[in-house]
């Protein structure tokens, strides 16, 4: 073979071997893809809630001005019908408000549990988390790290070596195992105590009690707070959670349970909600009533101080 064809064969293979590699090299660093925004789909069962709140107003605005900075994260779904979101539902919702309709996308291969993983992990860095939120997270990825068997140590809560996925888990967000498996209680509780719980009405503590009665003696826990105008303290969750453990849960138990003057309550009034009910608007909250309420007794005292005057 003539020198000069020897040179070109050479100078060939190494042109397709450098072309190949640089293809490998290509293939494996991310791409940022612009995805029509209507292929793009939440996360299934997806845990955090996206509301349109200030916050949302203020990222519309900002994606409005300057656009999505940071891509989205994605997988195609099994179906072939577009993508699944694993992070970016809040840039989603807002550039939809904005207007946009595609939105920079990096698109992995990801099975279901690591797909879940990285979900929640993402997410679990926002500043807002409710109680019910952040419960079924840590469940669901509790269940991905038990269904990964990544180490033959990591189990919900037996101890079997050095680490327990629950403990996994709080170690990224500064919480016990012990921690994140009463939040991961709450998701026993219906989903009206469970409101209540993130609207503050029940503390967290008596609701991790409360999870461990049926659905049905939860409903009956509702009427007794109702009943009786209060939410119960924990040693009162934990006095009625024993009724259930023991077969003596009745409503009347509660009731009898809830109505016990507590420590430092000894001089509280209780009106039932619905004697109140009748004298207020169906619209009013119950901090509207109550500061009702004070104004019509400072205009009584008044009235009658100008009485005693006279």
């Amino acid at each position: 073979m003539p020198k000069n064809d020897l040179n070109v064969t050479l100078k060939g293979i190494d042109e397709l071997l450098f072309s190949t590699e640089e293809q490998r090299q290509e293939e494996k660093r991310e791409q940022v893809q612009q995805i029509l925004i209507d292929e793009l789909h939440p996360f299934t069962n997806h845990p955090f809630k996206v509301v349109d709140d200030d916050a949302m107003t203020r990222t519309v605005e900002s994606i409005a001005q300057f656009g999505v900075l940071a891509p989205l994260i994605a997988r195609p779904r099994p179906d072939g019908d577009g993508y699944e979101i694993i992070s970016g539902h809040r840039r989603q919702f807002a550039a939809k408000m904005a207007g946009l309709e595609t939105l920079p996308v990096i698109v992995r291969d990801m099975d279901d549990d690591a797909a879940t993983i990285l979900m929640v992990d993402s997410n679990l860095q926002r500043e807002h988390i409710s109680p019910s939120e952040r419960a079924f997270a840590y469940k669901m990825k509790l269940d991905a790290l038990k269904n990964q068997g990544a180490r033959s140590d990591l189990t919900s809560r037996q101890v079997v070596g050095k680490l327990e996925a629950a403990d996994v888990i709080g170690k990224a967000t500064d919480e016990s195992g012990r921690q994140v498996q009463r939040y991961v209680r709450l998701t026993n509780l219906i989903p009206e105590l469970l409101n209540m719980v993130d609207e503050k009405k029940i503390s967290f503590n008596p609701a991790v009690e409360l999870s461990y009665l049926s659905p049905e003696q939860q409903q009956e826990m509702i009427k007794a707070m109702d009943d009786t105008q209060n939410a119960p303290p924990v040693s009162q969750a934990k006095r009625i959670k024993e009724l259930a453990q023991k077969g003596q849960f009745t409503s009347d138990a509660v009731v009898a349970i809830m109505g016990e003057e507590k420590k430092g309550e000894l001089d509280t009034v209780t009106i039932k909600n619905d004697i109140l009910r009748k004298y207020f608007p169906r619209s009013y909250t119950p901090r509207q009533m109550e500061e009702k309420i004070i104004q019509l007794l400072d205009a009584w005292q008044k009235k009658r101080q100008r009485g005693n005057e006279r």
